[in-house]
């Protein structure tokens, strides 16, 4: 995602507590999540030890902003369906960890569509979707297959699988499985080479 640039702004879908937003966050990079578990979200500063500020959002008033003193992570609790370029601007970066798999499969276009009009048009979007059984285990996390990728990205939108692991373990087991994968994708504009 970072590909050699610097000082990126970064977008957490349903961030939670995510490590990886403070190991960006340590590399100079601005990051910026969205989720709707306040105390995720509050864990997430406390057990970083990162000193935060709360704020509220103008235009939503059930929505709060928890930004580090430092200014390079700003946390929104709110709905992901409440965010847009003008709130939060646009990004360079998208790290997709585990929201994908947690959207209704119903509402997979409707996040797709919050998401697409914050790209900037050379943004690198990473997305971990899992791959097993859906007649054995509905979800979540939400089977999500390649045809799905295609449908959601369209035309306007390059994506490859840059790796597929095993990521079988006694939970999936317990669930009945004997199969259980994770994809990673990188999802680039068209016009992006």
């Amino acid at each position: 995602m970072i590909n050699g640039r610097e000082k990126l702004n970064i977008l957490f879908p349903l961030c939670g507590k995510a490590v990886d937003m403070k190991w960006l966050a340590d590399m100079g990079h601005n990051i910026v999540g969205v989720d709707v578990s306040e105390m995720g979200i509050k864990e997430f500063f406390e057990e970083q030890d990162v000193p935060y500020v709360e704020e509220s959002i103008e235009g939503l008033p059930d929505a709060k902003l928890f930004k580090s003193t430092s200014g390079n992570i700003s946390l929104y609790c709110c709905s992901i369906y409440d965010i847009s370029t003008s709130l939060l601007g646009k990004f360079d970066g998208i790290w997709d960890r585990g929201a994908l798999v947690a959207v209704n499969p119903s509402d997979r276009e409707r996040y797709v569509n919050v998401l697409l009009p914050l790209l900037n048009k050379d943004c690198r979007y990473l997305i971990v979707t899992v791959e097993y059984d859906a007649s054995i285990h509905p979800g979540p996390p939400f089977h999500i297959p390649d045809s799905d990728i295609q449908h959601l990205f369209g035309s306007a939108f390059n994506f490859k699988v840059l790796k597929k692991i095993d990521a079988l373990t006694d939970q999936q087991r317990a669930w009945g499985l004997n199969l259980f994968y994770e994809k990673l994708y990188l999802v680039t504009p068209k016009s992006h080479k």
